[in-house]
């Protein structure tokens, strides 16, 4: 009895200490968008991706390339004004969407970067093409995962490696439950997965001519 009682107590704390380490690792789910060779991280990111999906993570907006030899991003939008805009608040940790210039449900939790890896403020299109996932686990990350979607559910990158996208753990546990209070990322704007979705599915619906993304203080 006593033999059972100790590996029962054995086998919870393993669980409790393989947890703690999932959640120790979340705080780092991402890449560094302030990295030297943050262009050959996208790249790799980018095969990886459409090597386990089978799709290019690139995507081309075709009405608004101005040129041949541009692809400059000229939807005749700004903000509201867009078919897609988010509005980023990084000392309030809230995002608010709009669609057709009109706030959609309550503001989101977010979480935006922390000290030393703050988000720069932005007033744009996302860049041309649009590079954006489903999902994707980091490699130099990889601890957590969100419903088989890996640690960085439903990005969609703004410019570099700055994307939006979901996080990891529960309401009560990881990222998620952190999400609204204090910046934690590298850079990146988290929000819960399943709003990361919903502004994935409008991006991807909208193109990047006619989504605006603005991160403000």
């Amino acid at each position: 009895m006593k033999f059972k009682t100790a590996f029962v107590l054995l086998a919870a704390f393993a669980s409790l200490a393989a947890q703690a380490k999932i959640e120790k690792a979340n705080p780092m789910d991402e890449l560094d968008p302030y990295a030297a060779d943050i262009n050959e991280q996208l790249e790799k990111m980018d095969a990886e991706y459409e090597a386990a999906t089978g799709k290019s993570a690139l995507v081309v907006d075709f009405n608004s390339i101005n040129s041949a030899f541009g692809m400059a991003v000229d939807g005749g939008c700004y903000q509201r004004t867009c078919k897609v805009f988010i509005s980023v608040d990084k000392s309030r940790q809230r995002a608010q969407l709009f669609v057709d210039g009109t706030a959609v449900g309550d503001e989101w939790k977010a979480t935006t970067g922390s000290p030393g890896h703050g988000t720069p403020n932005f007033d744009r299109h996302p860049d041309q093409p649009l590079r954006i996932y489903d999902k994707y686990s980091s490699t130099k990350f990889p601890g957590g995962s969100w419903n088989g979607y890996g640690n960085m559910p439903f990005a969609v990158f703004i410019r570099g490696g700055f994307a939006v996208h979901g996080t990891t753990g529960t309401d009560k546990t990881g990222n998620i439950s952190k999400l609204g209070t204090v910046p934690l990322s590298h850079g990146c704007i988290r929000v819960h997965p399943n709003n990361g979705k919903i502004f994935n599915r409008l991006v991807r619906a909208a193109g990047a001519a006619q989504t605006w993304i603005t991160v403000h203080e």
